[in-house]
């Protein structure tokens, strides 16, 4: 994976509500995903599941993808809800089938798995017209919160890496610690 996976041991600090969703809410990340029955989704870096609990009740399938074990060992003590399937895998080698997915989603985890393998590994999985909706640590954030920001992409790097991989930019936001960006599988 990327420059870093967040530290198993500090998993109950991805549970804090008010500290999450201060740099993507609920709310957001529904408008971005826009979840509806019949989605199948991946949440790469799902962690402890905070987020994927949030998607999972709206759609027919959701996939918690995590690197590290021991989160998934955190999220079953937390109960994983009926409806998500808990994948151990890293994000350049998904065990999904081409075209079996409908959207991606990585909140704050895109600087700990991106390159072009990884994303690439999205594309393949991802069905034409899918979904990657990406919040995460920027670069020229702040940095007054998430990681060392010589471990995260500016968003221009992150467009970079999801066109090379043949995906088109529909939406792009920065704020002052982290940057959204919506892309689209072309068809």
């Amino acid at each position: 994976m990327g420059f870093h996976t967040f530290d198993s041991d500090r998993a109950d600090k991805l549970e804090d509500a008010a500290a999450r969703y201060r740099y993507c809410s609920r709310e957001e990340l529904h408008a971005l995903v826009a979840p509806h029955s019949g989605m199948r989704l991946a949440d790469l870096g799902s962690g402890t599941g905070f987020y994927t609990d949030d998607l999972a009740p709206h759609v027919d399938a959701a996939y918690a993808v995590d690197v590290q074990a021991a989160m998934h060992d955190h999220y079953r003590e937390k109960g994983v809800p009926e409806g998500v399937e808990l994948i151990e895998a890293d994000a350049a080698d998904l065990p999904f089938d081409a075209d079996e997915l409908d959207a991606v989603v990585s909140t704050n985890t895109f600087h700990e798995f991106a390159d072009p393998e990884s994303l690439a590994e999205v594309a393949r999985v991802l069905r034409p017209g899918g979904r990657l909706v990406t919040v995460d640590w920027d670069r020229n954030g702040a940095g007054e919160a998430g990681p060392p920001r010589d471990e995260t992409y500016a968003l221009g790097d992150a467009i970079a890496l999801q066109t090379d991989a043949g995906f088109a930019i529909e939406r792009v936001d920065t704020r002052p610690e982290t940057f959204v960006c919506v892309a689209r599988l072309d068809d």
